[in-house]
């Protein structure tokens, strides 16, 4: 009888671990407050900032090592940066909102879509962060890190495919002041 109570313990367990993975694919705040953590105890700064595609810049490589940022700051500090730039991407029910407006649009007159249900999806996503970008300069050059969830990847695709949007976008209180 003992057996069948450690299958299920074991079980649980592993379907517990996968839950918590599951969530951190889904939001990528602990990664965030691990990175912040990090960067400070290499004696670094933090500047908020995001390096757009017109900056001479190099993409890190980390192979699909889930701490291959930790490799991209300990470079930061090998070159002598004093800070790293980084980015964040909250989805807020506004991108939501603006996504689905311009689908709509482009469907005209028809009402649903994939790629509308698929909008619609995304709200489930709202208040998570779904992307992160690392960088620091060297020699004139932006060295940049960037991960991303799957469902801000849908995201951004979607946006792209909307007539007259293009490139990644990232929206904040400050681009709706200014």
């Amino acid at each position: 009888m003992a057996r069948p109570a450690r299958a299920t313990a074991r079980r649980r367990f592993s379907e517990t671990i996968t839950h918590t993975v599951t969530i951190q694919l889904e939001n990528l705040l602990s990664l965030k407050d691990d990175m912040v953590a990090f960067i400070a105890g290499h004696g670094m700064r933090r500047m908020n900032g995001f390096v757009t595609d017109d900056i001479p810049s190099v993409l890190f490589e980390d192979d699909d090592n889930p701490d291959g940022w930790k490799d991209f700051v300990e470079l930061g500090k090998a070159a002598n940066s004093p800070f790293l730039t980084m980015s964040e991407f909250v989805l807020e029910k506004a991108d939501i909102e603006i996504l689905l407006e311009h689908l709509r649009e482009e469907n005209f007159p028809e009402t649903e879509s994939p790629e509308i249900e698929e909008a619609q999806y995304l709200v489930n996503f709202v208040g998570r962060m779904g992307f992160l970008q690392l960088g620091f300069s060297y020699q004139g050059v932006m060295y940049v890190y960037e991960t991303s969830t799957e469902w801000y990847d849908r995201f951004q695709e979607l946006m792209e495919s909307i007539d007259g949007f293009g490139g990644n976008i990232i929206m904040d209180e400050r681009d709706i002041e200014d």
